[in-house]
């Protein structure tokens, strides 16, 4: 997975983003016609049949086609630094992501709807339709890349010591990455036990509706900075929505309440796309542009990693000791009057501690060299 990151933003470093973008979008197109043939042509009892290589075949196919057009996300925040005003990226980068929320809201109501109702073959369909009619669009936009001057020294597709020179040049660098990295490892906790935790309180059907409406916190966020931008220093913009995405996730499951669960969920997608456009914004000023597809591949792919990572870890965790030990008279009296009564209490000191976790890193990182030196390069 590193790996593939880090050649998709060589790939972006080396060519112009608009033809890297095209290029993306006509194999994703190929990739799920091919997977909508592979439906239509095979047997739907041998398709579906978990462990058959015809199986392994059409989901190979399909996920070659999402992660080729991954380049299009890649591509897309150097675009931001081409097109964009140095003075207006911060807004661009919040529009990115209220764009990017709404695709989420859409797709998590839609594609569980389509599958549904309308069936796999249909839903295909629609997908390849929506990625063919995005590639048309994409066509006719313009994207003055003349005047962008392309590392010629760059000669590898997967460019790992180029990356790391390049962070290393950047004094303070390196900590903003280790800073999203140990938040993602924060994140995975949410990724592993939100579902349970909501699943615990609600039919699946309510869970599913409630996770799409919440989403709706990604467009508010993003439309936040897009009309008002991050400040002067976003990195301190980024280091203070982590510290409320902290005191958030330690609170919101403080006690077993749907509206509480609710009203956190959209605060806390709400503070997202705030810290995301920090980073991003930040990084689009310190990084040369010849560099930022290396550097921003390799910050994402051991961001990336982290939360798998942590995911992994705490599921077992939270299983075999945190929730068992809650759901005794024990636990209860020891605390039960922070976290309340209930049947999920155990998920809920996870994510207390992971949320008072957070809000320290955080409120540290304000005092450590490496934020002045990230901000006098900011500020240069």
């Amino acid at each position: 997975c590193g790996d593939r990151r880090v050649f998709q933003r060589t790939l972006v470093d080396r060519h112009k983003k608009k033809r890297i973008m095209e290029v993306a979008s006509s194999i994703t197109a190929v990739m799920f016609g091919l997977a909508g043939v592979i439906y239509l042509l095979v047997d739907k009892a041998q398709l579906l049949t978990i462990g058959g290589p015809l199986f392994w075949l059409f989901a190979v196919v399909i996920l070659t086609g999402c992660i080729v057009e991954n380049i299009r996300n890649i591509a897309l925040g150097t675009c931001v630094t081409i097109m964009v005003p140095e003075d207006k990226r911060a807004n661009a980068n919040g529009m990115v992501g209220m764009v990017q929320g709404l695709g989420f809201m859409v797709t998590s109501i839609f594609s569980g709807l389509a599958i549904g109702y309308l069936g796999m073959g249909w839903t295909m369909v629609i997908a390849i339709v929506l990625t063919v009619l995005s590639l048309i669009d994409l066509m006719f936009v313009r994207i003055n890349e003349d005047h962008v001057e392309h590392d010629p020294s760059l000669t590898k597709l997967v460019d790992f010591k180029g990356a790391w020179l390049a962070i290393r040049e950047i004094p303070g660098l390196l900590a903003l990455i280790l800073f999203a990295t140990f938040n993602n490892l924060v994140g995975g906790v949410y990724m592993a036990l939100l579902d349970p935790y909501g699943l615990s309180l609600m039919p699946v059907q309510s869970w599913g509706f409630v996770f799409a409406i919440s989403s709706i916190g990604f467009m508010i966020g993003g439309g936040i900075v897009a009309k008002k931008g991050l400040g002067k220093r976003p990195l301190r913009m980024l280091l203070l929505a982590n510290i409320l995405i902290g005191v958030i996730g330690a609170a919101f499951t403080i006690r077993e309440s749907v509206p509480l669960l609710v009203i956190g969920m959209i605060i806390y997608m709400s503070l997202v796309p705030i810290a995301e456009a920090a980073e991003q914004t930040t990084l689009q000023k310190i990084v040369p542009l010849k560099k930022q597809g290396r550097v921003f591949g390799f910050g994402q792919s051991v961001e990336a990693a982290a939360a798998p990572i942590s995911a992994y870890m705490i599921g077992p965790i939270a299983q075999f000791g945190l929730i068992p030990y809650m759901n005794t008279t024990a636990g209860q009296q020891a605390w039960g009057w922070l976290l309340g009564p209930g049947h999920s209490r155990g998920i809920a000191m996870v994510f207390l501690a992971s949320g008072v976790i957070m809000i320290v890193i955080a409120a540290v990182a304000f005092l450590t060299r490496s934020y002045r030196q990230l901000n006098a390069a900011y500020e240069k």
